[in-house]
């Protein structure tokens, strides 16, 4: 049984296009009341199918202008949950992830420029215990970034 309906998904195309219209609007659109979608809304949190809300912040805009992508190969693949924790302390690493291929890990780091990734890759990603090597990829642009699409049938 499938956790969402057709209104749920028009509900979830028009707050991922615009997180911050007035539920008022959502109602209007899909011709319910403003409460149908509070408690649409409300439902899809409690089945996590919506798992988070806020803004999306520019790393440019606050110095960080450097996206850069990190394969890790750890000693062991068993060491990822203690490696994990010592990467959550580094506020530059923005994701991670365990992954098959040629790395045990793959995180997401933003830095100001390349002399400050050296210091986050020397002298904190290379230095945690369990760490066997990195390949670094800077990313030099990013063209698509965009949520999973929800189809609903019209």
């Amino acid at each position: 049984m499938e956790k969402i309906d057709n209104l749920d998904r028009k509900i979830l195309e028009i707050v991922m296009a615009n997180a911050r219209i007035p539920s008022k609007d959502v109602a209007i659109e899909c011709g319910v009341s403003r409460a149908a979608i509070h408690q649409r809304i409300q439902r899809m949190i409690d089945l996590n199918v919506i798992t988070g809300s806020g803004y999306h912040v520019n790393p440019k805009a606050l110095g960080y202008r450097t996206c850069t992508y990190i394969g890790v190969n750890l000693e062991s693949g068993s060491m990822y949950r203690d490696v994990v924790p010592e990467l959550e302390k580094i506020p530059e690493v923005v994701e991670c992830h365990f992954t098959t291929g040629p790395y045990t890990m793959l995180i997401k780091l933003y830095a100001r420029d390349n002399e400050h990734l050296m210091e986050l890759l020397n002298g904190k990603i290379q230095t945690i215990a369990g760490v066997k090597g990195t390949e670094t990829l800077i990313s030099l642009d990013h063209s698509i970034v965009r949520e999973m699409p929800v189809h609903y049938t019209k």
